[in-house]
């Protein structure tokens, strides 16, 4: 108990990150869909790949709502300094959801041109949700003014090379989780579309993880030295693992798996994220102009944290059936062509 007790703030950066990367696993792949529907020309297509979301973006979306209230519950602090500095990009990612979340509701309904008009809603909506959530990180990464505790700097800090590259990985990513799971469930000719595009978002999602790895090295020195430490230090296990899991990546697209690219691009977020994540802490907010905060420095109360980890204790194994239960009854798929629902 003493242990725990004395973890307690890195207990709940580990819950966090958990939420964080199922956030990004099952709604980037919503918004990935998202933002392939603007370069499908064929409508029916374009219908078979928003309704293969329809039963499970809501879910999705939800895990997002989670994970700000414990942010605000575990690191107040945290939610506060960011929230202040970030609020443009938050902001942008908000009214992403808002088009796409309208353009679900009436395409439905819609008919002829009206048809036509929600699908480029849901796709704006998803692309514009994802540079939201793209510049968020970037701005994060790239360091935050802060003073006294308190967001120092100006709205527009975020606007720089650093971020526009990490929002654009963000949006190749999603495009790479879009494609693996529109290879998952659909068929024929949308299937057979969806493998050239996972190639290509793979590609770019390379490209651009290579230079944000590098890009962070640069702003932050504790990481760069992590890098270059002699014996080797976990990052390089992590950094390893990872390109094993590209290469598999690669393969399994060329052998037209179903199955295996998705849960390949899965192991490949999930091991740069934990690298990445390794060799930024204990920083959980990196500045440029003062010392960073640390995950103790913004953490909230023992007994705070305390509580909220058995009402976590409880509600964690009710999420998580309930949320597998639903995979579950929609995992089916028909024969043929387009979306199959379950």
């Amino acid at each position: 108990m003493d242990l725990i007790n004395a973890n307690l703030a890195n207990i709940w950066l580990l819950i966090i990150g958990f939420f964080l990367l199922y956030y990004t696993l099952t709604d980037g792949a919503d918004l990935g869909i998202g933002i392939l529907t603007l370069f499908m020309r064929d409508q029916e297509e374009k219908n078979a790949m928003m309704q293969s979301i329809h039963t499970i973006w809501h879910g999705n979306q939800t895990w997002l709502v989670i994970l700000g209230g414990m942010l605000f519950g575990a690191f107040p602090l945290f939610y506060s300094i960011v929230l202040s500095a970030l609020y443009i990009p938050f902001i942008l990612m908000l009214f992403g959801f808002i088009f796409r979340g309208v353009a679900f509701e009436f395409h439905a309904h819609a008919r002829g041109w009206g048809k036509m008009f929600w699908l480029l809603s849901f796709g704006l909506g998803s692309f514009i949700a994802t540079l939201g959530q793209g510049f968020a990180l970037g701005g994060l990464m790239g360091g935050i003014a802060v003073q006294a505790d308190s967001f120092a700097g100006k709205p527009t800090d975020w606007m720089n090379w650093y971020s526009a590259v990490a929002a654009l990985g963000v949006v190749c990513g999603y495009l790479m989780l879009g494609s693996g799971y529109l290879i998952a469930r659909t068929t024929g000719r949308l299937q057979q579309w969806s493998y050239s595009a996972a190639r290509l978002a793979g590609g770019l999602t390379i490209i651009v993880s290579a230079a944000v790895y590098v890009g962070t090295s640069i702003r932050h020195a504790e990481m760069a030295a992590k890098w270059t430490a002699w014996p080797p230090s976990p990052v390089y296990f992590f950094a390893i693992l990872t390109i094993i899991a590209c290469v598999r990546y690669f393969r399994s697209l060329h052998q037209q798996k179903r199955l295996a690219p998705l849960i390949w691009n899965w192991l490949i977020i999930i091991l740069s994220f934990t690298g990445l994540s390794i060799g930024l802490y204990p920083e959980m907010i990196p500045s440029m102009d003062s010392a960073p905060l640390t995950v103790q420095d913004v953490a909230a109360s023992e007994t705070t944290l305390r509580f909220m980890l058995v009402v976590m204790a409880v509600l964690l194994p009710i999420i998580l059936i309930y949320t597998s239960y639903n995979y579950w009854i929609f995992r089916n798929k028909k024969e043929g062509e387009g979306y199959a629902g379950g």
